[in-house]
């Protein structure tokens, strides 16, 4: 009885065993007609369009592309170039004058026109003088009256001169009348001296510019009693010609500032507006400041400028450029074409469709151009955008800007920006066509080459936008390509 049950056991074991294995053979098949399927249909079709169609470029990702990436380039230059170290600064009048009145008294007149110039010397305004004018009188008054009584004293002293020297009369009262007239010429002195105070306080009442420069506004009224212990004074008189900058620059360029100056050698100095788009002057630097601001490390520079024109007034904000020296006869390449990385400063070179990664070091900057010192030379094609697709050895293929994507005056680097957005837009699209030829196309209504390497529902979405903007949509979306 038992061998039977266990018989029958085992052979509901092999049965297990057997549907088991039927389920995962009848699994495996229906996967294998799925994937036959799926290559059949309408992704498998994309698929093999992609392949096989776009004129026989190799297929890639939605937005890759596996030949050689679009870049931008610019040749090497051999020039000379400046060094030059960027502050900002507000301008300061050469000398500020607060203007006080002398005496006490009602301000009578005014005579400057608040913000006009002035010249040292003129008359800006008048205090009663009546009060000064009396005490002249006076002091002149007893002038006279001691002058006359020390002409009688010597008129003394002459007869007893005579009358001593005739034994008529004694020789104490001669010395007594010497003494009066010795007295008598020290008080004409004091006499005089008081005058003299009361003309100078006199002149006071007309109150006087000390320096040439710029009137400020008034500080009192017609009317109004001013006095010397006035805190703003009448006005104030700001010198602009010539005016002041004042900046910080680090004190590693201290020594080439100190030799410079103790060769008497210029040190040019530009003032920039706030954007830094209009020039506002060209000066000199005068003096450095006599000690280093240990917290910054920096530090003060005064460069003055002409301002003939009166175009820069105290306080105003400037972008100081000052230039230390120039290096002759260097190479130059675009600030845009300088890479760094964890092999140091290096830039990409394109020749004949190839590659090849040059380390450099920099020397200067000026804006949108560096100095730049290693394995290059003139006329070399120094890659300006599209280098962080590219790899050493790789391939590359140069996209020629359009005109109109040329710096305008007052657009600095606007060149530079228009073949970035042009390389990113093609390297995005996959495109070997140049902008200006897709440009061309789509405004001669035919099919560009970027729609072949987007989706076929964006199509006619990205025909519709701005260039800008499908510039920009591509920008966003290329993040998911290969790099090269």
């Amino acid at each position: 009885m038992q061998n039977k049950e266990s018989k029958g056991s085992k052979t509901w074991i092999w049965v297990a065993v057997a549907v088991v294995i039927v389920i995962a053979g009848a699994a495996w098949w229906w996967k294998g007609r799925g994937g036959e399927g799926a290559a059949d249909g309408p992704a498998g079709a994309a698929s093999a369009a992609s392949g096989a169609g776009g004129s026989g470029r190799p297929a890639g990702g939605r937005f890759g592309r596996s030949g050689p990436q679009p870049v931008t380039v610019a040749a090497v230059q051999k020039r000379d170039m400046a060094v030059v170290v960027d502050a900002i600064g507000s301008i300061a009048s050469a000398n500020t004058a607060v203007v006080h009145a002398k005496v006490s008294g009602e301000l009578k007149a005014i005579y400057f026109h608040e913000g006009q110039p002035v010249k040292a010397g003129q008359v800006l305004a008048l205090i009663d003088p009546k009060p000064y004018e009396i005490a002249r009188d006076q002091a002149q008054g007893t002038l006279a009256r001691d002058q006359a009584q020390l002409e009688n004293a010597r008129a003394d002293l002459a007869r007893y001169k005579d009358l001593v020297a005739k034994e008529a009369a004694p020789r104490q009262q001669l010395d007594t009348q010497q003494a009066l007239v010795r007295q008598l010429e020290a008080t004409l002195l004091s006499d005089q001296a008081a005058v003299d105070n009361a003309k100078l306080q006199l002149s006071y009442t007309r109150v006087t510019a000390p320096i040439a420069g710029q009137a400020g506004l008034k500080q009192a009224d017609l009317g109004n009693n001013i006095t010397p212990g006035d805190a703003n004074g009448l006005l104030t008189i700001a010198q602009i010609q010539p005016a002041a900058v004042v900046f910080a620059v680090p004190d590693a360029r201290l020594p080439r500032i100190r030799q410079q100056l103790g060769d008497k050698q210029a040190l040019p100095v530009q003032a920039w507006d706030r954007e830094r788009r209009t020039k506002l002057a060209e000066g000199r630097v005068a003096s450095t400041d006599n000690a280093i601001d240990a917290t910054t490390g920096t530090i003060k520079v005064k460069a003055l400028f002409d301002n003939k024109d009166g175009g820069l007034f105290p306080n105003q904000f400037v972008n100081v450029r000052l230039q230390l020296d120039t290096l002759k006869g260097v190479l130059v390449v675009p600030t845009a074409a300088v890479q760094r990385g964890s092999q140091g400063i290096y830039i990409y070179v394109v020749a004949d469709g190839q590659v090849a990664l040059r380390k450099v070091q920099t020397l200067a900057t000026d804006g949108d151009f560096t100095a730049v010192q290693g394995d290059l030379k003139e006329g070399d094609q120094v890659v300006t955008d599209g280098a962080d697709r590219l790899r050493d050895g790789g391939k590359a293929e140069v996209i020629k800007v359009p005109a109109a994507g040329a710096s305008g005056p007052g657009g600095r680097g606007r060149g530079r920006g228009a073949g970035a957005g042009a390389a990113s837009a093609a390297s995005g699209a996959g495109g070997n066509a140049t902008a200006a030829s897709t440009s061309a196309s789509a405004a001669d209504g035919e099919r560009p080459r970027w729609a072949d390497r987007v989706p076929p529902e964006m199509v006619e979405k990205l025909k519709a936008m701005s260039p800008e903007d499908r510039r920009t949509w591509i920008q966003q979306h290329r993040a998911s390509a290969p790099s090269q």
